[in-house]
């Protein structure tokens, strides 16, 4: 009987995985050149899709079988084990919520993406408003279906980082602001100016395109098991770990932004790619958690390929593609230009220091979007006056302040402040690995696989088979230390900016 119930749990599961590819593959269509007469089939598409895969997961036979196992957990193996538990946190989340609202949100969701693709070429958030007020209200329904603990929020929140709470982010975001804010100031008012001028010259697509594609194959990702293509925004997106794609856009005069696209989209990559086959089709393989996940793109982005070491070995390639305008510049102030502190209006373009506090405002906001009342013609405003109050900056139009990022289109609410906890995770990964081995002597040989290989081993591997602070917990030794990651910023930027530490 134990056999039967775990062989018809299993292949259920395997299931929804068919149909959860196929809506993958249609995003990703979308995503990267679908017609724009085919959205509205797309779109339905991507309802039915949700809808088959509900109907899959919520059912009479299903509430049966989650009850059974759970009455013999003790005899099941660890992956079965593992898939109950995230099956039953998805089958009390969607069975609450009724299948046609799912369907109507999904539809919604693709939608207004290409919406607000439009809306931000044109830089008019009215454009957008309705769709975003509509996807708004579905997730304040939604977790009025699945209930709340504390602050309406946190059940978003733990859709992307399992028991993160506001209270926690709170303290989190605090203490992150209590080392970055004074930096900041510290550097503003330093003598040492960096020059980045010559990075804002006319750099090659084509050459760009070179570029990303060579330092992805440096870093281990493998081209064999995925694709590189241009979107809007960039994103990456396992469908298995043989098949794992990633996104980049490029922009002629700002090279940097194109590269550290394909390093940070790349660490999603290779962990996506390293996850252990034999979870294929369980529900398991992908990453343990949004900040888990952002802990490797983060890592790879700015841990590595922002580091001094890094430039040191990389640089000459760099300067061999781009001789004419890098000819005079050395690998030392081309470091220092990948790493200038300048408060800016794109967060995926930040500098390394400032990128937290674009996230602390997308936190900030929604945390207000769901404990209150906000009118959603009422966020642009809103927007411009935290980037003003953070950044010190006046936005000049939508497409630099509100509508700059995909998510909200996506009703993504609960996932910006996993980049910053992927900030700190990845430096609390790195310190655990310099006490085996030193990355920075690594990267000044060239010797980027070796890391990569510690990380397929004592990360990417194992999946989503445990939970992001149980990954945490076995790889550092300890949970979440935000003290890693401040210590790191002082250390760095100190050292740039000739600063007292």
């Amino acid at each position: 009987m134990l056999n039967v119930v775990i062989d018809r749990f299993r292949n259920a599961i395997e299931k929804r995985s068919v149909f959860t590819y196929a809506g993958s593959l249609n995003y990703w269509d979308m995503a990267t050149g679908g017609s724009e007469k085919g959205m509205s089939f797309r779109a339905k598409l991507q309802g039915m899709l949700t809808g088959y895969s509900y109907e899959m997961l919520v059912n009479e036979q299903m509430e049966a079988d989650l009850k059974f196992l759970e009455g013999k957990v003790d005899e099941l193996d660890e992956v079965t084990r593992r898939m109950l538990v995230k099956t039953r946190k998805s089958y009390d989340d969607y069975s609450k919520i009724p299948k046609e609202e799912v369907e109507a949100f999904s539809k919604l969701q693709l939608e207004a993406e290409q919406v607000w693709e439009k809306a931000k070429d044109k830089a008019d958030f009215s454009m957008f408003a309705d769709y975003l007020k509509r996807l708004i209200e579905f997730q304040k329904k939604f977790v009025g279906y699945r209930g709340y603990e504390g602050h309406p929020y946190n059940t978003l929140l733990d859709d992307y980082e399992e028991g993160m709470t506001v209270d926690k982010l709170d303290e989190f975001f605090a203490e992150l602001k209590t080392t970055i804010v004074p930096l900041v100031k510290a550097i503003n008012e330093s003598s040492v100016k960096v020059d980045d001028s010559f990075v804002r010259k006319s750099y090659s697509i084509e050459k760009q395109k070179e570029l990303a594609e060579d330092v992805l194959n440096v870093i281990g990702y493998d081209f064999n098991a995925g694709m590189l293509k241009e979107s809007v925004h960039p994103f990456s997106m396992g469908l298995n770990p043989n098949d794992v794609r990633i996104t980049v856009n490029y922009h002629e005069n700002e090279p940097l932004a194109s590269f550290y696209a394909a390093a940070h989209e790349g660490g999603h990559g290779i962990y996506e790619q390293n996850v252990n086959t034999e979870l294929m089709m369980t529900g398991l393989c992908e990453g343990a958690s949004s900040g888990i996940h952002e802990s490797q793109s983060r890592f790879y982005e700015n841990v590595l390929c922002r580091s001094e070491a890094f430039w040191e070995y990389y640089y000459q390639r760099v300067q061999n593609l781009f001789p004419e305008i890098l000819k005079d510049v050395s690998s030392q102030e081309y470091y220092k230009a990948c790493n200038k502190v300048a408060p800016s209006f794109i967060r995926i373009e930040a500098d390394e220091l400032t990128y937290s506090l674009h996230i602390m405002i997308r936190y900030e906001i929604e945390k207000e979007l769901f404990s209150g009342d906000i009118d959603v013609n009422e966020l642009p405003a809103l927007w411009n006056k935290k980037v003003k109050e953070y950044l010190g900056l006046d936005v000049p139009s939508d497409d630099l302040g509100i509508l700059q990022d995909v998510h909200w289109s996506n009703a993504l609410f609960g996932y910006f402040p996993t980049y910053a906890l992927g900030n700190a995770y990845a430096s609390q990964i790195a310190a655990t690995i310099n006490k085996e081995f030193s990355i920075d002597e690594k990267l000044r040989k060239g010797q980027c696989m070796e890391i990569t290989k510690w990380l397929n081993d004592k990360i990417h591997n194992m999946g989503s088979m445990k939970k992001p602070d149980e990954i945490l917990e076995l790889v550092t030794g300890e949970g979440l230390n935000a003290k890693y990651y401040t210590d790191y910023l002082k250390e760095k930027f100190s050292s740039i900016y000739d600063l007292q530490k």
